[in-house]
């Protein structure tokens, strides 16, 4: 009989430490499940996930990896839709990732992330999306000319239509939903503009979320204004290339003044500027705020 109840009781002390062990290996995890004995490079594997290889966020993110020495990580390729899906993969587990962002996106809209401080100012402040066209434009094609000179709008508009995208909506009609509910602001850009019959044009823009918003809008505004359009998806080297070249009129996704400065100044004096589109972009390393990181500087810890 106390044979029986020793060995009870050396089962329940077992028991126990059991207990304590699995709530020591709680301890060792933060909020989010993820390993706190672990650095953060260590935790995503020091990758960091980008998109296409020629998107001038890319090239700066390069220019970051040298910069702050991570010279452990890797910046891997793909597209806008893969990261996103890799980034949705993650948060939805609340396991930790590091992907290059931009703002405006629908992603902000639809978790709660937060931009990396960069105190070296590599990716630079606040940006510009800016409209460019082709040499002789003004020329060939001078009502197009002035609506593309006169369009500007809000993150808060583009931002509409990115989030309706993303819900299931078709580009066409949620552009043309945002055009129906916004005839004010479109009038200020046909604002002085006289009607063609036919007349073609080609917009070329990359396939960022925010680029497929704002060339929708436009093909739309143009098409009401009597024109043809043409809308041509290419990564940033070739959207700049077919802009000097001629092949394509115009692109209202020229980031500036940093993210595609090597673009502008490879075509320097072959393409030109027709105004500022949108205020107050903004470009780079973005992570969900579960993460307890703040600075880029975090990844070298």
């Amino acid at each position: 009989m106390k044979l029986t109840k020793k060995i009870v009781g050396l089962g329940a002390v077992a028991l126990f430490a059991i207990g304590l062990a699995a709530c020591g290996n709680d301890d060792d995890k933060n909020e989010s499940g993820g390993d706190t004995t672990k650095t953060v490079g260590e935790s995503v594997d020091n990758k960091i996930t980008g998109i296409d290889p020629g998107a001038g966020i890319m090239e700066a993110t390069d220019k970051v990896l040298v910069e702050y020495e991570l010279t452990d990580w890797d910046l891997t390729t793909g597209s806008s839709a893969a990261m996103t899906a890799s980034l949705k993969k993650a948060y939805d587990k609340e396991q930790p990732i590091i992907v290059t962002g931009w703002t405006p996106h629908w992603k902000f809209a639809k978790y709660d992330l937060k931009y990396l401080e960069d105190p070296k100012g590599v990716y630079g402040g606040e940006e510009q999306i800016r409209t460019i066209g082709r040499i002789g434009l003004a020329e060939d094609l001078p009502e197009a000319h002035k609506i593309l000179s006169q369009f500007n709008w809000t993150e808060e508009d583009m931002g509409e239509i990115m989030v309706a995208i993303q819900d299931g909506e078709k580009e066409d009609v949620a552009s043309q939903n945002w055009v129906d509910a916004n005839e004010d602001k479109v009038a200020e850009w046909t604002n002085g503009v006289e009607k063609v019959d036919g007349d073609k044009i080609k917009l070329a823009y990359v396939a960022w979320d925010s680029e497929i918003a704002s060339h929708n809008v436009m093909k739309i505004v143009l098409e009401d204004m009597g024109y043809k359009v043409t809308l041509t998806q290419v990564e940033a080297g070739p959207l700049w290339t077919a802009v000097a070249d001629g092949s394509a009129d115009a692109s209202l996704a020229a980031w500036m003044p940093l993210t595609h400065k090597t673009y502008a100044e490879k075509f320097e004096g072959k393409f030109e500027e027709l105004g500022v589109n949108m205020e107050g972009v903004k470009v780079g390393l973005v992570v969900p705020t579960y993460m307890d990181i703040d600075s880029i500087e975090d990844l070298k810890k």
